[in-house]
């Protein structure tokens, strides 16, 4: 499998784009969380990767909850498809998430999308609910998904080409359940952050060394020191094949 990294800042980052990245699927490309300057941020990994990211092509977002450094990318982004289609038809991007990210997605897009009230959700996007303890076919590969511990519901996944498995924490609290079951992938993608509510590193810098062998970094505030941990640090950029 191969992920091409847009951005590994968290919310309040004044250097970074938000926590996300593209996995080049073996039906398409699939885009894992929209934050803000997504389109800029997709332009950039392409010039820093040898992957043309062209947002045209990503028909599948994967969506972790609906903090603006998660969502905030999905507006510019509806809209460019939303207009491209206007012009040559097409069809949606399919937005895959949760039930209560679903469930109030478009109150959150909502003010800065309903065209004066004569559009919806549906306009911008095919959204599709995953399944709880399912799996869902997403261009190519099986996607699961596991509910973290958030201030607002947000979730981890586990894509999988059926040869190798991606795992991605999505925003949480230290959680050692939801480190195991990430820990089944070849490589997890995992945040840490400052407070209550994200992931202390210290407390990934205790995982058993095989896990923190397979293990990179995510969502690190911008004093982050690179100093205080032996587990990979992501970049913008970074294209990773595992």
């Amino acid at each position: 499998m191969e992920l091409v990294v847009l951005g590994t800042g968290d919310a309040f980052s004044r250097t970074r784009t938000g926590a996300s990245a593209v996995v080049l699927a073996p039906r398409g490309v699939v885009l894992i969380d929209a934050p803000d300057g997504l389109l800029r941020a997709l332009a950039e990994a392409s010039r820093a990767s040898d992957q043309a990211l062209d947002p045209m092509r990503i028909d599948d977002i994967l969506l972790t909850h609906l903090h603006g450094d998660h969502v905030n990318g999905l507006e510019a982004f509806g809209f460019l498809r939303w207009v491209e289609r206007q012009r040559s038809g097409g069809t949606r991007p399919r937005l895959h998430t949760h039930a209560a990210a679903a469930a109030r997605l478009w109150e959150r897009l909502a003010p800065a999308m309903d065209q004066g009230g004569d559009a919806t959700l549906a306009d911008y996007f095919d959204v599709r609910v995953l399944p709880e303890g399912g799996t869902s076919d997403i261009a190519g590969l099986s996607v699961r998904h596991r509910m973290g511990i958030h201030p607002v519901p947000s979730c981890g996944f586990l894509l999988s080409d059926g040869a190798r498995t991606l795992g991605w924490s999505g925003d949480t609290a230290w959680d050692p359940a939801h480190v195991e079951w990430l820990s089944q992938a070849d490589f997890v993608v995992h945040e840490t952050s400052g407070g209550p509510t994200h992931t202390p590193v210290e407390r990934l810098n205790a995982l058993a060394p095989d896990v923190r062998a397979r293990m990179a970094l995510i969502h690190m505030p911008d004093d982050f020191d690179p100093a205080c941990t032996p587990i990979r640090l992501l970049r913008a950029g970074d294209q990773v094949r595992f």
